[in-house]
Parts: C-alpha cells; structure tokens; sequence
C-alpha cells in the first residue's frame, strides 16, 4: 500500500465540522508507522465562508507534510447496492490508492453503489459505512472495512450499536442509513432487502 492517506472533513460556511475525530484517526495512522509527532490538523485548514465545502486533507507519512484542497460538494444518490464479495480486500485505514475499492465499485451493475462482504460479514460501501434498523435499534456492522469517524462518534452517542451482520440478516431490517463525514448519517427509506441486490 501507499504511504499516502487522506481525510475528507466536512465545513458550512466556513465552520470545520467534527474535526477532533479527523485528528484522532489521523494520529492513530502516524502511531501505527512508529511516527510519534503529529500536526494539528486545524492548523491547515481554511474553508470558504459561504456554502457546503469538501476539505480533503492528504498527507504522506513519508514527507510529513498535508495538503489540503477544497471542492463543492455533490452529493452522490443512492438507492440501490449491489452485493459484491471479496474476502482480501484491506481498507483499515484511509489510504489515497483506491484501486481496489474502485474495482469492486466498478461490479455494481445497474445499481448506485457496492455493498461489500468479506469473510461472509457486510462491511462498508465504497464510500460509506452503513447501518441498518431492526424495529428499535440502529445497528452498524461489527467488522467495517474502515472505521469512519461519523460511524466512531454515533457509536459513542449511543445512537447506533454494533453486531456482525451476514447477507442472510438483511431480510430482518426495515430500513437502511449509510454514514460518512459529509452526509453524516443518511436514512434510505427502501426495505432493506429490496435496497440491496445479491
């Protein structure tokens, strides 16, 4: 893998969202190569004033320096997922080199996005984690590919609960919600048996 990594932060006019859990992970990327000196990330950023803003931060554990670009945001439209299955694929941290999270995506057929199983156990989408509602609970996939920070801080809320989840489970659920920093948490109205195509 590449020693390049990136965070995708979330800002509205000009207000940087959740950043404590961006800084966390990137810390816990640097600890995990050895590297014990880190940057404040918020030392780097300067979103526009007006508007939804994208903020990527990318950064090279090899150069120790961050790069920070902004985009306007385009929120993608999901409701359907194909279920694709891969029991190598290796996504623990935010890496830049998506090659293999590109190629599954590109198994989607005629659905928006991908829903990944590995080891028989649901993980992520190509650009989400997601949970799905039993009827009281919200509950999110024990074993994600990534653990993404709106997933870390919902759990830590209480407002969603972890379990694994295999295909066979998804008959039980009513409704399904996909997370990441920039749709935070999305509820997709569809049942979840029909949302999600084997």
């Amino acid at each position: 893998m590449s020693n390049t990594f990136f965070e995708t932060i979330k800002a509205i006019d000009g207000k940087v969202l959740n950043l404590s859990y961006h800084q966390a992970r990137y810390e816990s990327v640097l600890n995990y190569f050895g590297i014990n000196k880190s940057q404040n990330l918020k030392d780097f950023i300067q979103p526009p004033k007006n508007g939804l803003c994208r903020c990527r931060l990318t950064y090279d554990i090899s150069k120790t320096y961050i790069e920070v670009t902004y985009h306007e945001y385009n929120k993608r439209e999901i409701s359907s997922l194909k279920i694709v299955y891969d029991d190598s694929i290796e996504y623990s941290m935010k890496y830049a080199n998506r090659d293999k999270l590109d190629e599954l995506f590109s198994l989607r057929g005629e659905c928006d996005d991908i829903l990944i199983v590995k080891n028989s156990l649901i993980t992520d989408t190509s650009i989400a984690n997601i949970a799905f509602f039993d009827g009281s609970r919200w509950i999110t996939p024990a074993s994600p590919l990534l653990r993404g920070t709106t997933r870390e801080r919902l759990l830590r809320e209480g407002k969603i609960f972890e379990e694994e989840i295999a295909v066979n489970d998804l008959e039980k659920f009513s409704q399904v919600a996909l997370m990441n920093a920039m749709i935070d948490f999305d509820i997709i109205t569809k049942n979840a048996k029909d949302f999600c195509a084997r």
